[in-house]
């Protein structure tokens, strides 16, 4: 079915036609046609990972809801979990328009959206209002207007504004469309951010008799040198996981095709083997960490991949723009139910 429709709304601008796609699998939910849209036919192959029990291993990454105002319809596609956001403290606009544009000769999209969101207090209530039975990931960031220097004030507010609702929270320090963001996942800037995180974390977790897993994610960018530092800061942190990872600003692949080299983060397709070389550092470095494996999924074969290159778990997004629901049943059958 999105086979069809696909070409109908790669004619619309492409914000347009993402809400437009998200109000459509909302009414497929309503009309439980939702697991026959992603080709889902059983209950999954469970998973144990991080103290939580995934209903299987594929997941949606955050980015597509950055709200939860859509956590029902695209759970019920099948996914074992859902990851909303990124959220940051306090409402804010994101980037100009226009800042998402496809590349569909790459099957790639490039973004600045900026953390376009409508602020923590309202993706509380909307995950509170949920009726997922999933796994639900909340990721978090700082604001546009909250100097780097102060960037522990925001995730610490955000951390413990979505504590309560959320069973695992990412610390996302790896999007390349806020200034000076990724600058954090470096340094004394890691260790500080991550040390005051992981305290407070804990805290929130005596408190609610629960344990909530920390999660970071990352760029595809970095050296083997800034890998094995990197490494080194969360197992002495005591980060229950990795994603790896997020948007690439390496845009040389794309560089002579239309939009190719708009500003922002690229996704899809080229990103896919920066993020698995990742995945396979990461491993290396970190034996028993939990990951979760993003960056070009477009198929079973590329989630099989990832699994192979060391990751527990994979999460989609551009792969859903160009492949539609049917890659969520595709990726579980490839993970081996």
């Amino acid at each position: 079915m999105y086979s069809l429709a696909r070409p109908w709304l790669f004619r619309l601008d492409p914000e347009v036609a993402h809400g437009l796609t998200l109000s459509m699998l909302d009414q497929a939910h309503r009309f439980n046609m939702s697991h026959r849209l992603a080709g889902v036919e059983s209950d999954g192959a469970p998973v144990e990972l991080m103290g939580l029990r995934f209903p299987n291993r594929v997941g949606l990454a955050a980015g597509l809801d950055k709200n939860a105002d859509h956590l029902d319809g695209l759970g019920a596609l099948g996914f074992g979990f859902v990851e909303v956001g990124t959220v940051t403290p306090r409402p804010q606009a994101g980037n100009p328009k226009p800042r998402l544009f496809r590349l569909p000769e790459r099957q790639a999209i490039i973004n600045r959206m900026g953390f376009n969101n409508a602020g923590v207090a309202h993706l509380v209530r909307q995950v509170d209002a949920s009726r997922y039975d999933g796994v639900i990931g909340i990721n978090i960031g700082k604001n546009l207007t909250t100097e780097v220097e102060d960037a522990v004030h925001d995730y610490l507010t955000a951390l413990n504004a979505v504590h309560g609702s959320a069973d695992y929270v990412t610390v996302n320090i790896s999007s390349p469309n806020t200034p000076g963001l990724r600058t954090l996942q470096f340094g004394d800037h890691l260790d500080r951010l991550l040390g005051q995180l992981r305290e407070q974390c804990t805290r929130l977790d005596q408190a609610a008799g629960r344990r909530v897993p920390l999660v970071v994610k990352i760029a595809p960018d970095m050296t083997d040198e800034e890998v094995v530092l990197v490494a080194q800061c969360l197992k002495a942190q005591a980060i229950d996981g990795l994603i790896a990872t997020n948007t690439t600003v390496d845009k040389s692949t794309v560089a002579t095709l239309e939009h190719g080299s708009e500003q922002g983060g690229l996704s899809g397709a080229p990103v896919r083997e920066a993020s698995t070389r990742i995945i396979e550092r990461f491993r290396s470095e970190l034996p028993d960490m939990p990951i979760i494996g993003v960056g070009g999924i477009l198929s079973g074969a590329d989630a099989l991949e990832k699994r192979r290159a060391g990751a527990d778990l994979v999460q989609l997004y551009s792969g859903l723009i160009y492949r539609g629901p049917e890659l969520v049943g595709e990726c579980r059958r490839a993970l081996g139910e």
